[in-house]
């Protein structure tokens, strides 16, 4: 019997990666944890070589279980979706997707795409989780996910979103009785609230462009923050300025709570895309929401300017 003969033992050994242990995969599948290791064993007899590498703490992939496992998951996904047409209508998308965003991001505008995308594929379920490690992610069994910012993984599929617009603000309390300013090099002084991330730029710089060039400058934030929500609650307060996506901020500068500083410069743009693993053949609910997304979120993040770079 060849190691990709019997779907069962596939099923559980993506499960027992799922889920980080043997005893834990035991519990999902509601089987013995002896009988799922006597599984595992003759899985990795079968296969010649090890799968799994075993520690005090967890249990990690080796070489060979990665490629393994990444099979063993389209090999599913397309007898789950064989199966599926086979009682239902062809035409209709149904069945588990499982995403996952950067914090921010998908608390709001990944939120409102999942919501938008089950209610026209109301048979669709979405397991939406949060991770800035995508990697990781994809290693634990998510079909896909929406990041914001630079992806130096060369080992997952990126597909653009489109740019995220950013511009420096502050709220009218921090500006009360300030001097009008019309230069970048006005403000690098001020009280400045930045990101940790080196994917959005860090915290210890900033770059405005404009149709008249480029400024750079340091400055030293009084607050670093992972999260731009974070940062928007504290500007909002007035303690500082910060550099904030237009997606997070639109409703706040439309009601005046907060202002763009330097109207006619912007922050850097950040590249936005949608995720996915390298296999041969995604579910047809997988490609749908990724070709889904990739035209929900154009007119979200909003065309590049020609001030920004």
């Amino acid at each position: 019997m060849g190691v990709y003969d019997d779907l069962g033992i596939l099923r559980a050994f993506v499960c027992i990666v799922e889920s980080g242990s043997i005893s834990a995969a035991a519990r999902k599948l509601h089987v013995t944890q002896p009988t799922l290791s006597r599984q595992l064993q003759s899985l990795e007899a079968a296969c010649g070589t090890s799968l799994l590498r075993r520690d005090t703490h967890r249990m990690h992939l080796t070489d060979a279980g990665h490629r393994f496992a990444e099979d063993a998951r389209g090999l599913l996904s397309l007898a789950e979706e064989s199966e599926q047409r086979l009682h239902h209508n062809q035409s209709e998308l149904r069945g588990n997707i499982r995403i996952f965003s950067t914090i921010d991001f998908g608390q709001s505008v990944v939120s409102r795409l999942c919501a938008s995308f089950l209610q026209a594929h109301p048979a669709v379920i979405i397991d939406l989780a949060y991770s800035n490690r995508p990697l990781r992610m994809i290693e634990e069994g998510c079909d896909a996910g929406i990041i914001a910012g630079r992806i130096a993984d060369e080992s997952i599929i990126a597909r653009s979103l489109g740019p995220i617009r950013r511009c420096p603000v502050a709220a009218p309390a921090y500006l009360h009785g300030r001097h009008p300013v019309t230069r970048p090099e006005q403000i690098k002084d001020w009280a400045w609230l930045a990101l940790s991330s080196a994917s959005f730029d860090g915290a210890k710089e900033v770059t405005l462009f404009s149709t008249k060039g480029e400024e750079r400058f340091s400055i030293s934030p009084i607050m670093i923050s992972e999260g731009v929500t974070s940062l928007r609650e504290a500007v909002r307060m007035g303690t500082g300025i910060a550099v904030l996506p237009f997606w997070l901020i639109e409703e706040d500068l439309l009601s005046g709570r907060l202002i763009r500083i330097l109207p006619k410069w912007r922050a850097r743009e950040l590249p936005a895309h949608i995720v996915y693993p390298v296999q041969r053949r995604l579910p047809q609910r997988v490609r749908a929401f990724i070709d889904f997304a990739v035209e929900y979120m154009t007119p979200v993040l909003g065309p590049a300017t020609k001030s920004s770079k």
